[in-house]
């Protein structure tokens, strides 16, 4: 490389490193307000069912990640309703049937942080990330450059995705 740096540009993720910084509690919640617009594709919503959704992630560690949460403003998951539950994690079923359809990862990652202390960005709503994975997807840049490369737009992942939702 020598004198010359290498630069990829990651505009969109100025949104994010503000938005980390702010108090989520004070801000409103994602995963009610999103819902609560009714512009499905504008918020990147893949489905929704009758007690949850399904999300693309706007700040995703791979193409592809998604989110699923109920409805309602539940942070524990000892207070989840039977029926949440259920669907919610039909919903991860069914995203994980939908990605492997698109891509055909190697592998998934499938899990939730419940609280802030164990990585909840939301702490507040309980949701549930779907991260598709493949063989070689973690280099050098997350680790060395704290940049992660994403080879494809939001808005193109959802038009993929939607119509296995019945979009």
């Amino acid at each position: 490389m020598g004198d010359r740096m290498e630069r990829l540009w990651t505009p969109w993720r100025m949104e994010y490193i503000k938005s980390a910084t702010t108090d989520d509690e004070a801000e409103g919640c994602i995963f009610c307000d999103l819902p609560a617009d009714g512009d499905d594709e504008r918020t990147l919503i893949l489905t929704r069912g009758d007690h949850a959704f399904v999300i693309l992630n706007r700040y995703p560690y791979n193409p592809g990640h998604l989110m699923v949460a109920p409805f309602r403003h539940v942070g524990d998951l000892a207070d989840l309703e039977d029926e949440d539950l259920a669907e919610t994690i039909a919903l991860v079923r069914d995203s994980v049937r939908a990605l492997r359809d698109e891509w055909q990862p190697s592998g998934f990652n499938v899990g939730m942080n419940l609280g802030r202390v164990a990585g909840a960005g939301v702490p507040g709503h309980l949701h549930w990330h779907v991260v598709p994975r493949w063989h070689g997807d973690s280099n050098f840049m997350p680790v060395i450059g704290q940049t992660k490369v994403l080879p494809e737009l939001l808005e193109e992942t959802y038009r993929k995705l939607r119509p296995a939702f019945g979009g």
